[in-house]
């Protein structure tokens, strides 16, 4: 099976951390988790904006492999203090995806690779070439 993977632009998380943003594979685009984070590294004060910025990451991965948000199909993700995140994350989610809704996996984790960072968006999405079943 042909792997085609997406690195960032400016090469820096292929060559230092040694992944991809993303895979195309068996009619499967395989995104790795985005977070957040402003540039510079900062968190935003307020969560909702912090789910926003990650949620736009993920649209610029999609963006790169030709693809939108109606092409994903399940999502996970990661949560410091999810009780407390959720209804944030859920508002900044239905700013960008509509019914019908991809599966969605939210797990609560203790901390996420880059410091301060709360939330972080792994998701899977259908290449134009496999098709669509409802």
């Amino acid at each position: 099976m042909s792997q085609d993977h997406i690195r960032d632009p400016d090469g820096v998380l292929y060559d230092r951390w040694h992944f991809s943003q993303a895979v195309r594979s068996g009619g499967l685009l395989l995104c790795s988790g985005q977070i957040g984070t402003e540039a510079g590294g900062g968190v935003p004060a307020e969560f909702v904006d912090e789910a926003r910025n990650a949620w736009a990451a993920v649209g610029r991965v999609l963006a790169a492999a030709g693809l939108d948000y109606s092409a994903i199909v399940e999502f996970t993700s990661y949560h410091v203090g999810l009780q407390q995140s959720l209804a944030d994350f859920m508002v900044a989610r239905d700013e960008v995806l509509q019914e019908p809704w991809p599966a969605w996996t939210a797990i609560g984790v203790a901390e996420l690779a880059v410091p301060g960072a709360r939330l972080e968006i792994r998701v899977t999405a259908r290449l134009p070439s496999a098709g669509k079943t409802d």
